[in-house]
């Protein structure tokens, strides 16, 4: 499979060389002509195809600019194809919003097992069409789409990859053609991409974040909040292990880790009941300001700093020695060992 030339590099990302009529695709707009714009089919190995302006917009075009730019990657739908010729006619405006959702996931997917299967192929100096051959494709007739079978090889490569195989013609001791069933991959190759997979599609944590205002006026109203709190955290599980952080009064920030969002964001919602229902034992109020949702790190950093700027504040007011001994206890829990950010990584 070694060659002493560069391997071919190009390849297609589905067995079929085209699209079929009324499936939508993703292009890139090349370059306008007077009646339509030329595009790549990206999933196709940048075949051409041609948006035809009568088919930009369902509505009068005012400006062609402000619906087709040169550069832009966007899902239309597939109108004719003509194999003979190779022309392929798209349609900007007989593509639905669903048709673009659908399309975008896919492509996403594609996107990323091509970029591995290219990788592999480079690193390892075999053609990505054979890869695809022997590999890609059986896994996308399998699977409805590679990309689902490369999410399991994360954990379980052998079961996946041991069932592909090629077959080889070899000329037998009498001379004749023999045809011999061989693994799809060499031990080499596929612990190249397994890697490869692992690397890219191992799931990462996500943070689940929620922003509350808790407040308790009555007698011992810290110490309410505080038990409220501790049932917040105990609506938590291993999986799932919920932080509530005091950011400054009334203001809390409800934290979890999960890979699967859904679950991080339903046992932060049993977490918000939890502490409401204890504070409000005590006659306190809990307002939900920003409902449990994923966050990104830019989020979370700045949460952080925000944390590390009170604790900062916190510590010069804490060291005032005419603060009576309630107010000091009201500033709530400061998670010191963190040096005030409150956010464990």
């Amino acid at each position: 499979m070694m060659s002493s030339k560069s391997p071919n590099l190009e390849c297609r990302m589905y067995e079929a060389k085209y699209p079929e009529v009324d499936q939508a695709v993703m292009i890139q707009v090349k370059s306008m002509a007077d009646s339509g714009a030329y595009v790549s089919l990206l999933e196709y190995n940048n075949i051409e195809g041609m948006i035809l302006f009568s088919e930009l917009s369902r509505r009068r075009i005012r400006s062609i600019s402000s619906l087709i730019k040169v550069g832009r990657i966007e899902p239309v739908m597939v109108l004719r194809v003509d194999k003979e010729k190779g022309y392929i006619d798209l349609s900007k405006r007989r593509v639905s919003e669903e048709d673009i959702s659908g399309c975008e996931e896919r492509y996403n997917k594609s996107k990323l097992v091509h970029s591995i299967m290219r990788h592999v192929a480079e690193t390892m100096g075999i053609d990505l069409e054979d890869l695809y051959i022997h590999v890609g494709w059986p896994l996308y007739r399998k699977y409805g789409h590679a990309f689902e079978a490369f999410k399991l090889v994360v954990s379980d490569p052998d079961s996946i990859l041991n069932s592909l195989t090629r077959e080889v013609k070899e000329i037998g001791p009498d001379g004749k053609e023999v045809t011999k069933v061989s693994p799809a991959l060499s031990e080499e190759v596929k612990d190249a991409l397994v890697k490869n997979i692992r690397r890219r599609m191992t799931p990462q944590p996500l943070k689940i974040r929620a922003d509350i205002e808790m407040k308790c006026f009555q007698f011992d109203g810290v110490l309410h909040i505080k038990e409220a709190m501790r049932k917040a955290e105990a609506a938590g599980n291993d999986d799932c292990p919920v932080k509530i952080k005091l950011v400054a009064p009334p203001a809390y920030v409800l934290n979890t880790q999960t890979l699967d969002k859904e679950q991080g964001i339903a046992i932060l919602t049993k977490a918000i009941a939890a502490c409401t229902e204890e504070i409000e034992r005590h006659k306190g109020k809990l307002a939900v300001k920003e409902a449990p949702r994923a966050v990104s790190e830019r989020e979370d950093k700045l949460l952080a700093e925000q944390m590390a700027k009170l604790g900062r504040e916190n510590e010069e007011i804490s060291g005032d020695e005419d603060s009576e001994e309630e107010e000091d206890t009201g500033m709530g829990e400061i998670d010191v060992e963190n040096s005030g950010t409150g956010i464990r990584e």
